[in-house]
């Protein structure tokens, strides 16, 4: 059984593909996105951030759902701003608004195994970038390591929230089915530090110690080297680490089923 944990809209592709190949799958999201409410102070200031957006050497996307909130707006990006993302679902994620290397500065980790914050700032031109001003557009809650590292070298960060991020409630219903998840042999992809927090969380809500010792023996395959490093601190048994993407979970899945 495969356990997929990202937001619905974002695995129902991947979940149909993995179906088709064969796979048992099932979807149990510990994050769920909401947009801005239209008119809210948030939102007030997405806009504004977006008239002016030509003052910004560099925008940082955080992830996929933050280039989508930001390109639902209708904005038209100035080619003159670069554009930083984590990984290769981001740049697939501007490729849909038309945003690709072709058109646009764009920046990315190297590294599959590091598409995260420490990744992107070794990619940075940072004393390039000392004195003039970055946007960072985010969720409401996350990491702050990047708008602090960026900060420290002199660099002016405006961070503009443009989604909000939550876990989901746990219900009747999802308690059920996470302890029903637990008893099979299972592999949860999991692709954030805060997802797995939730998972962690859901499970002694609805099982006690027991279910959290159940859930330490699941396989975990994790898209970041940091995520599975907490995992592994955390108790978890099984865990490997997989990169970013559709594609790396597919080559993951040959070779561990």
């Amino acid at each position: 059984m495969i356990v997929l944990t990202r937001p619905l809209a974002q695995s129902r592709d991947l979940a149909i593909r993995l179906k088709n190949d064969g796979h048992a799958v099932t979807q149990f999201p510990l994050l769920e996105v909401e947009p801005l409410a239209t008119g809210s102070e948030l939102h007030q200031q997405l806009t504004a951030t977006l008239a002016n957006l030509q003052r910004y050497a560099m925008a940082v996307f955080v992830s996929p759902n933050a280039i989508h909130a930001v390109f639902r707006e209708g904005v038209k990006w100035p080619t003159q701003v670069a554009i930083a993302v984590m990984g290769d679902g981001s740049r697939a994620a501007l490729a849909q608004y038309g945003v690709n290397d072709s058109n646009a500065r764009i920046v990315s980790p190297v590294d599959a195994t590091h598409s995260d914050s420490e990744g992107l700032l070794k990619q940075l031109d940072l004393s390039a970038l000392q004195g003039r001003d970055m946007v960072i557009f985010r969720a409401l809650t996350g990491r702050e390591h990047l708008a602090d590292a960026l900060t420290r070298q002199g660099i002016k960060i405006d961070k503009v929230v443009v989604y909000h991020r939550f876990a989901p409630e746990l219900t009747t219903q999802r308690s059920e089915q996470l302890i029903g998840l637990l008893t099979w042999s299972s592999n949860w992809v999991v692709s954030s530090s805060e997802a797995l927090r939730t998972l962690e969380d859901m499970a002694f809500r609805c099982g006690g110690a027991d279910a959290v010792v159940k859930m330490h023996q699941v396989k975990l395959l994790v898209s970041h080297q940091r995520i599975a490093q907490i995992a592994e601190k955390n108790g978890f048994k099984h865990v490997s680490l997989i990169g970013l993407g559709d594609e790396n979970l597919l080559l993951a899945l040959q070779s561990h089923l």
